[in-house]
């Protein structure tokens, strides 16, 4: 059994990266997918598709719309969806992306630091399991390919 594990959060850093090595390196049967990682591809998708936009809002709910078919399509074909918070970013798509997942029924990791515990408070209710590392997400993982 292989299981397909959408990630979702923030586009500014190495942590999917970072995840799918470590998963790698433990041999779990997974398969990743997520946003476009591509920041400028995504904000200039619209355009690209439909052709230059009259000012920045109509640029940015032109490229919205194919994001969020992107991520739709995405979201639907996972098993799990892994979202993660970080202290960093602002997060309006990891909470989305989140939001979406238990829309569709979809089991829900969440990954957030302690610090975060009361913002995400709901979404933690929501979420199947909340953790704070993404070593924690990948042992709820390795849980599920457990045989005895």
């Amino acid at each position: 059994m292989e299981l397909t594990i959408y990630l979702a959060g923030q586009i500014h850093d190495n942590w999917r990266s970072e995840i799918k090595d470590k998963a790698a390196s433990m041999n779990l049967p997974i398969h990743f997918i997520g946003p476009m990682e591509n920041h400028d591809r995504s904000d200039n998708i619209g355009e690209e598709i439909l052709g230059s936009q009259p000012n920045a809002i109509l640029k940015d709910e032109a490229a919205s719309k194919f994001n969020n078919l992107r991520t739709q399509v995405l979201l639907g074909k996972a098993d799990i969806v892994i979202a993660l918070f970080g202290e960093k970013y602002k997060q309006w798509n990891s909470a989305m992306d989140a939001a979406t997942a238990i829309a569709l029924n979809k089991p829900l990791i969440l990954i957030r630091p302690e610090a975060l515990h009361h913002p995400l408070k709901e979404l933690s209710e929501k979420a199947q399991v909340t953790v704070e590392t993404m070593d924690q997400a990948l042992q709820a993982l390795a849980y599920i390919f457990e045989e005895k």
